[in-house]
């Protein structure tokens, strides 16, 4: 059975600037996991949400993320196999989405 973890990240940059810098983040993860990574995690946005797939360990991970003005709401869904790790992959998500939302400058 899925298991969905949900996340949400509080952010000041405004809807736009968040949106942008999400989408910047996973072009940026697609090129650090080079040629494979193309076919192995899609996105799709359509106005605030994204939908995004992924294959890990010969799993698919199914989410989306919705950017509002003043935070950014994720779910995530894990397959059974991969519902032992929800609480490393929430801290880590958490952690990541946090420094990707920071305000700089």
């Amino acid at each position: 059975m899925s298991k969905p973890i949900t996340i949400s990240i509080p952010h000041k940059l405004g809807r736009a600037e968040a949106q942008r810098r999400i989408a910047e983040g996973l072009a940026n993860m697609v090129a650090q996991l080079g040629a494979q990574a193309k076919d192995a995690i899609q996105s799709s946005w359509v106005g605030d949400r994204v939908d995004f797939a992924a294959q890990a360990m010969g799993q698919a991970i199914k989410g989306h993320a919705v950017v509002h003005d003043e935070r950014v709401d994720l779910e995530i869904m894990l397959p059974a196999v991969l519902s032992m790790m929800a609480g490393m992959v929430k801290g880590r998500v958490q952690k990541e989405g946090q420094l990707l939302l920071e305000k700089k400058g």
